[in-house]
Order: structure tokens, then C-alpha cells, then sequence
């Protein structure tokens, strides 16, 4: 009985994996965007910041020289539970709203963003869209002017391009900048091409303000950004990416945080993985959408690691030492001109995505690196599951400052 269980799982995925497979090479290829407007929707820019002083100067110089009507956007800082300088930086600029919270009990952005968008609502002044940043970020300084593009093309949810702006500090943060490489390319990408949904990544995010009142935040998990996805799924509103609209974010220096970060990711994954995938796969399959069900096996992501980590760990133990089990790998049976060359593929998919993204070729050295991050999710995945009902926010310590221009001159 087992070995059928060990045999089902292995078929299921594997059609998962080759799912993923064929829908990258829908990312070889951009579609041209549609054509820009003039400046005609106002925004509201929402900076979250949680002790985020050796940074959040940069963001707000940047966002002061956006190419973009001043009197058409206003800034706004959450200085969410700080004890630091975080509040006297951002009243010393001039133009920029800091709106202090404290409430320890419940800490991260999903609860801060809740409570900046009430605040909002409040305002006598009203926007036609919000914008939400991570302190620690750096803008294209005309990101407004393509979500102003993209409001008037109809859009309702906007996720700007996620770069990198310290790529090349440590391998780990090297190996960051090569996941969502990858991830914009041959995940986001293909999505967008194929016209199904894409996923918002936290920051560089543009919502319509009268779906955001419609709707409610409602997104306080650890992963506010895929919950928030999810309910727009539902309700027929799908997410799109802007991949001229581009936001450098600072990346873990160390494994520490990075495993730390990774871990918090994965722990809410799990928590909205329970909470939405059913009812999303059941709704996909109801209406017949491929575009829910498409959703639904991106959620599913978060046990898709956990147990593909569980089977090589079986199948392992069983080659290594005398069972009784007679586990039998179906992979092994497939004729070698399918096995190698999607072999070859699945191994070439990060260099091609960052050639793709004309990523610099001094980059590719640290690809060597890369598989040890890769092969580091799945123990930090077993763990997140087995810890997914702590719902602690952790903050990641931002200490890289630098100018857009510098970044910008670095990529060439």
C-alpha cells in the first residue's frame, strides 16, 4: 500500500513539475504594454517602516524626484512600533506625512497597512490608487507614471518589477537577486502572457482606492502580499505585472537572516495555503478557470517543498539502507530523449533567466553558490510547517544604503 501511495504521489508531482515546465517557456518573450497616458490618477504613497533608520532617507529622497506631478502624489510613512530615529528622519522631509503607530500585540505590515489605510479613508483628501514600499527599497522614478498607465488601461492591482539593489554583497544575497530573477521571469512572466493571474511580492504594489474600499485590507497574515492575491482571485480581479516599473529591494547579507526571512515566508505560506486552497481549486474547477486553478497550484507551492523534501529523504533512506519497502522511482523509466533535455532545461533555467533579464555576466559566478540556497528551503520548509501556527512578525534588520543612481550604473 505504500509503495502505490509513494508511486501516486510521485505521478502527481511530477505533472506538477512539468506543469511549471512548460509554462516557463511562455517567459522566452515580453508582450509590448499598452500605450502610456498623461498624468491622470493621484496617489498615495505608503512607505512601511519598522526601525528603518540607516535607510529610509534614500527611499525618501528617491521618491521626492519621481517624474511625476508633485501636487499628484503625497508620501506617507508608517513609523510602525519605532524606537528609533525612524520618526525624526521622516519629519525632515519636507512634504512627507509620518504617521506613527504603536501596538506591540499585533506587529507586521499586514496589521500596520490595515490600520495606514483607515487612516487613509478618514483623510479629507482622497486618491485615486494606493502605493505601498518597503523602507528599504529604491523606485524607478517613473514607476507612477506606469501604474497611472496601467489604472487607465483598466487595472485595479499592479505589482512593479522586484530587483535587487545589492546584489553582488554576499552569496546569499547574490542568491536572492537569482531567485526572483528567475521568479519574474519564468513565473510572473508566463502568467502574464498567457493572461492568468499574477502575484503581488510585497512591495511596489499599486491597488485602485475603490477596490481597496470595497474589499477591505483583510491581509494580516505573515504573507499579507499572497493573501491579499488570493482574495482578489476570488473575486475576479487578477493582479498584473509591470516589468518597466522597477523597485530594488535590499536583500539578506547573511544565511542567518536569510533563513530567518525564508522561514516567516514560508510559515504564513502555510497558514494561507490551508485557509484558501480548497475553496480556490473548488471555485477554479466550478467555473472551469484556469486561471483560479492556476492560483490555487501556486498556492499549494508551500507543500509542494515540503513534501518533495519528504520523498527524496524516503527514497534516500530506502537506497542507502536494506528495507523491506520495494519503493521503486517511476522517473527512472522515462527514455532518456525526454529525461535529458528536460533535465538539461530545469538545471539552465536560472542562467537563462538572468540572461533573459541581461543580468551582468559577474553575476553568474556566484550561480555556483546557488543550489546550496535552494537546497536550504527544504529544511527550513519542514520547519515552517511544524511551527506554521506562530504567527511572531520578524523584522529584517536593513542596513544597505545606496542611491538609485548607483544602482542603476551597476546594471549597466
Amino acid at each position: 500500500m505504500f509503495e502505490k501511495i509513494m508511486i501516486v504521489l510521485q505521478v502527481f508531482f511530477g505533472l506538477v513539475g512539468l506543469y511549471q515546465l512548460v509554462l516557463s517557456f511562455f517567459g522566452w518573450y515580453r508582450k509590448k504594454e499598452s500605450k502610456s497616458h498623461s498624468p491622470q490618477k493621484t496617489f498615495a504613497v505608503i512607505v512601511a517602516a519598522h526601525n528603518e533608520e540607516e535607510v529610509i532617507g534614500a527611499l525618501l529622497e528617491n521618491l521626492q524626484k519621481m517624474r511625476y506631478p508633485r501636487e499628484m502624489y503625497d508620501i506617507f510613512v508608517i513609523c510602525d512600533n519605532c524606537t528609533d530615529n525612524t520618526v525624526a528622519i521622516t519629519n525632515s522631509f519636507e512634504g512627507v506625512t509620518a504617521c506613527v503607530r504603536n501596538n506591540p500585540d499585533k506587529r507586521g505590515k499586514g496589521y500596520a497597512l490595515e490600520w495606514m489605510l483607515d487612516k487613509l479613508w478618514k483623510m479629507p483628501k482622497s486618491y485615486d490608487a494606493v502605493v505601498v514600499f518597503d523602507a528599504d527599497n529604491l523606485v524607478d522614478v517613473d514607476f507612477l507614471q506606469y501604474m497611472n498607465d496601467d489604472l487607465c488601461n483598466g487595472k485595479q492591482v499592479i505589482q512593479g518589477y522586484l530587483d535587487t539593489k545589492n546584489p553582488n554583497d554576499s552569496w546569499i544575497s547574490a542568491s536572492n537577486a537569482i531567485n526572483y530573477w528567475f521568479c519574474n521571469r519564468l513565473w510572473q512572466l508566463p502568467r502574464y502572457n498567457l493572461g492568468l493571474s499574477n502575484f503581488l511580492g510585497g512591495t511596489g504594489m499599486c491597488f485602485e482606492s475603490k477596490l481597496l474600499k470595497e474589499m477591505g485590507w483583510g491581509a494580516t497574515s505573515l504573507v499579507e502580499d499572497l493573501e491579499f492575491t488570493v482574495r482578489c482571485i476570488q473575486r475576479n480581479v487578477y493582479p498584473k505585472i509591470n516589468f518597466d516599473a522597477r523597485v530594488y529591494d535590499e536583500k539578506p547579507l547573511t544565511f542567518k537572516a536569510s533563513a530567518r526571512q525564508r522561514l516567516r515566508w514560508m510559515q504564513g505560506h502555510f497558514e494561507v495555503t490551508r485557509k484558501y486552497m480548497f475553496p480556490l481549486l473548488k471555485q477554479g474547477i466550478k467555473e472551469r478557470s484556469l486561471t483560479k486553478i492556476d492560483a490555487a497550484l501556486y498556492v499549494f507551492n508551500s507543500y509542494n517543498f515540503l513534501i518533495g523534501f519528504l520523498l527524496t529523504i524516503i527514497y534516500y533512506i530506502n537506497y542507502m539502507l536494506p528495507t523491506d519497502l520495494n519503493l521503486i522511482s517511476i522517473y527512472g523509466y522515462l527514455p532518456l530523449w525526454v529525461s535529458i533535455p528536460f533535465s538539461i532545461y530545469g538545471i539552465m533555467q536560472c542562467p537563462l533567466a538572468m540572461y533573459l533579464e541581461k543580468v551582468p555576466w559577474k553575476t553568474y559566478l556566484r550561480l555556483v553558490f546557488y543550489p546550496i540556497f535552494l537546497i536550504s528551503w527544504w529544511p527550513i520548509t519542514f520547519w515552517a510547517f511544524f511551527t506554521q501556527n506562530n504567527k511572531q512578525w520578524s523584522h529584517t534588520k536593513h542596513t544597505r544604503v545606496v542611491r538609485l543612481e548607483e544602482v542603476q550604473s551597476k546594471q549597466g
